[in-house]
């Protein structure tokens, strides 16, 4: 598979990020893909500010049509299609669990969490702990197909270990690598390379 490709799918997920950002998402040396990311600047298909980077709609429609020819045969593969539909079956759940974190219901309205009720925002953790456990196991089935996901799974479970250690911003804080952000990123990775759409 082209470094290109990788660098500018990275891209795609992370949206407006680093050279350093991106390598982490896909696995390349930051060094190349700072010099692949100026290649693409210099082509057109990435825009530059202040050292942060965003696909132009001509790379977006590009990288769009590219994944059909480089992810064919995972889209074939059973096992893998199979850990899909069961990561989209537990998503269901996580967004129900996020919205628990981020609301709390106050006098019949759900309200954000001020996070002052400790034993509410245990629970929701003991309950974030309990879907990571199944979930974990159709990660293990997707790195068994593309083995690159498998850094989804380390930091998924890396943020965990961090929000039960009682460091809650891990759980949600979308200005790190939080247990929701890598969720998110990892769904919308899933989405590119099966040729699905995000459901609202």
């Amino acid at each position: 598979m082209q470094d290109m490709h990788l660098v500018l799918h990275g891209l795609a997920i992370k949206k407006h990020a680093d050279a350093a950002a991106v390598a982490g998402l896909v696995g390349l040396p930051t060094a190349r893909v700072s010099e692949l990311l100026t290649q693409a600047v210099q082509r057109g298909k990435v825009a530059e500010a202040q050292g942060r980077y965003l696909l132009t709609p001509m790379a977006r429609m590009s990288l769009d049509g590219d994944y059909s020819k480089y992810y064919g045969d995972l889209r074939k593969n059973e096992d893998f299609v199979a850990a899909y539909e069961g990561f989209e079956r537990i998503n269901v759940e996580l967004k129900q669990l996020i919205t628990d974190w981020q609301t709390v219901e106050m006098a019949g309205q759900r309200v954000p969490n001020d996070h002052s009720d400790a034993a509410h925002d245990q629970r929701v953790i003991d309950r974030l702990g309990d879907l990571h456990e199944r979930a974990d196991k159709v990660f293990a089935r997707l790195a068994a197909g593309l083995p690159r996901l498998q850094r989804y799974r380390d930091h998924l479970l890396a943020a965990l270990e961090k929000a039960e250690d009682g460091d809650i911003q891990w759980v949600s804080d979308a200005r790190i690598d939080s247990y929701h952000t890598v969720w998110f990123e990892l769904h919308e990775e899933l989405l590119r390379l099966m040729g699905r759409i995000r459901q609202e």
